[in-house]
């Protein structure tokens, strides 16, 4: 199943960047605009992360992590503009798992939610034989036929040749003959679904940013 992520952020200019950037690496992701929703949310819904905003319009940020340690030890990464030691202090002292001072960096922001998922066995529970294979040109998984285009396959045949291993764009260009990295992150985001609609998970490929993509089967 695909990683959930509860985005509780009342500035939708930064709620829509973060939204799309984490759609865009494989996550469900449920963006909240108010302290009152996101506790709503999380009493009823079942989520693997939340990205918790301090400064929102009814209550503030720590009001919610009390709430939450109440009843769950779902990891919490605050994100505020204060980045002073107090306001980190404070927000670890109501059981934050991690404190990021905006601006975000998206590229830090996945990878430290990465390092929580792998913390709380959210990797770890995921079968262990993803059961890949290829017959001829169809490539299948859990019994399955993963269809894909002429071109995706092309990308998914090696990053299944180095499974386990990152793969440099430069090699994903150069072996599907693309001419951007627009276009190779477009047939990336589309293999992601196609794993999904299987009952895969978007996060068997993972982004390593500033080098390529890594396939996950162990």
């Amino acid at each position: 199943m695909q990683t959930r992520i509860l985005l509780v952020e009342d500035d939708e200019t930064a709620s829509e960047l973060i939204y799309h950037f984490l759609k865009d690496c494989g996550f469900d992701v449920q963006p909240v605009f108010t302290a009152s929703d996101g506790v709503s949310y999380l009493r009823n819904e079942h989520f693997d992360i939340v990205l918790l905003d301090i400064n929102l319009p009814d209550f503030d940020g720590y009001e919610v992590l009390k709430s939450l340690r109440r009843h769950t030890a779902v990891p919490v990464i605050v994100t505020s503009a204060y980045g002073d030691t107090k306001s980190k202090l404070t927000a670890f002292k109501f059981g934050a798992s991690d404190y990021m001072v905006k601006p975000l960096d998206m590229e830090e922001l996945e990878a430290r939610i990465w390092v929580h998922l792998q913390r709380h066995c959210k990797i770890e529970s995921t079968p262990k034989k993803r059961g890949f294979h290829k017959e001829g040109e169809t490539v299948r998984f859990q019994e399955k036929e993963l269809e894909l285009t002429a071109v995706e396959r092309t990308v998914f045949s090696l990053l299944l040749e180095r499974k386990n291993q990152v793969v440099s764009r430069e090699d994903l260009l150069a072996y599907a003959n693309l001419q951007s990295n627009r276009a190779l992150d477009n047939h990336i985001k589309n293999i992601r679904k196609k794993l999904v609609e299987l009952g895969g998970s978007a996060d068997m490929i993972k982004t390593v940013y500033g080098v390529g993509y890594s396939l996950k089967e162990e």
